[in-house]
């Protein structure tokens, strides 16, 4: 059976680090509802959700997709770019160590959050959590386990899967005014709706898609398609700058 590795919520999660939101009031006790209806949806999609090392004093460890990116079977630990994160890899190491062959970047920033796989390519967003020797370092991993990596361009958004992910086997799902559709090889792009431009995050988990609630017109173009969408509020989580795929590293 595939795995999903989640982390539980840190009741520190009001002190998140904000990079394009203003900081607003978030209830912890809401969030930690959502989550739990999070990795239910997950559990209903056919994974065994497999829990990571409680941090109570990480405020973001919760989102655990910007520490590690899994590659088949190998994990590669990441070097996130918000300072406050550094404690959270070694943690996310102990919890794949028995699951995956582990690597860690030596140097450079990279945020999970900023890579996106498609087949043997990971596309990098180049943000304000991930920089240039990062992306190096990265390439230096994933290059002898045959994937190529291909940078992005990236601004106007927290992270490259804030503006783009794969909803299907070829269908990308993409906010085009925060990153150009045509960079990913291969793909039939689907935008976002305009007045819906946070709604291009969405979380492929085995024959459905997992989905932040909020996008109602967005949602129903995947379904248009004959996707199957699953929508969860995450409203409390998006606070925090949150996307569906923040919050689990999915195999298999």
């Amino acid at each position: 059976m595939p795995l999903a590795f989640t982390r539980q919520i840190s009741p520190r999660i009001v002190d998140c680090a904000l990079t394009h939101l203003d900081r607003v009031a978030i209830d912890a006790d809401r969030a930690i509802a959502q989550h739990a209806a999070y990795e239910q949806a997950l559990s209903d999609a056919g994974f065994d959700i497999v829990r990571l090392p409680y941090l109570a004093e990480d405020p973001d460890a919760v989102f655990v997709e910007d520490t590690a990116i899994l590659l088949g079977e190998h994990a590669v630990i990441t070097r996130p770019g918000a300072a406050s994160r550094a404690d959270e890899v070694d943690s996310t190491a102990e919890g794949l160590e028995p699951y995956f062959t582990v690597h860690r970047l030596p140097e450079g920033t990279l945020d999970g959050g900023d890579v996106l796989k498609i087949g043997d390519t990971l596309y990098v967003g180049q943000s304000s959590r991930t920089d240039q020797a990062g992306i190096a370092a990265l390439e230096a991993i994933a290059a002898p386990l045959g994937y190529r990596v291909v940078p992005v361009e990236l601004g106007r958004c927290l992270h490259l899967k804030t503006a783009v992910t794969l909803a299907g086997r070829d269908t990308l799902l993409v906010n085009p005014d925060w990153v150009d559709p045509a960079i990913f090889e291969g793909t039939d792009p689907l935008p976002v709706a305009t007045d819906e431009p946070w709604g291009a995050n969405i979380v492929q988990a085995g024959d459905r898609l997992i989905y932040a609630a909020g996008s109602p017109k967005t949602a129903q173009r995947l379904r248009d398609r004959g996707l199957h969408v699953v929508e969860v509020d995450l409203s409390e989580l998006q606070k925090a700058e949150a996307g569906g795929t923040c919050m689990s590293l999915i195999s298999g």
